[in-house]
């Protein structure tokens, strides 16, 4: 099967900052952003995260007026929470577990 990306949105992660986050069938990532309001230009930075889907242990919304949506994922280390500030917290949470029930 091949790899398709599902849903991509500019975020803010608590501990990592502004960047993009991606959604695809097999994975989601966290490029980091850079940006310069004197002439309104936006660069992609690093991927900080790489994560397959098979290791995002839950996912669930969080917050009453900065809402986020939440994964926790299993590292070597133990698992590890990561909360994104996105737009559409629900679709973000729902796309994640469906592309996680359909892997």
């Amino acid at each position: 099967m091949s790899e398709k990306k599902l849903q991509q949105e500019d975020c803010n992660e608590d501990n990592l900052g502004p960047g993009i986050l991606t959604l695809t069938t097999k994975r989601i990532a966290f490029d980091k952003t850079k940006s310069r309001v004197m002439d309104f230009s936006k660069s992609m930075g690093e991927t900080l995260l790489d994560i397959p889907l098979s290791d995002i242990v839950r996912t669930w919304r969080e917050g009453l007026i900065m809402k986020k949506a939440c994964i926790s994922v299993r590292t070597s280390s133990g698992e590890k929470v990561y909360k994104f500030g996105v737009f559409n917290v629900g679709g973000w949470v729902d796309g994640i577990q469906d592309a996680i029930n359909e892997l």
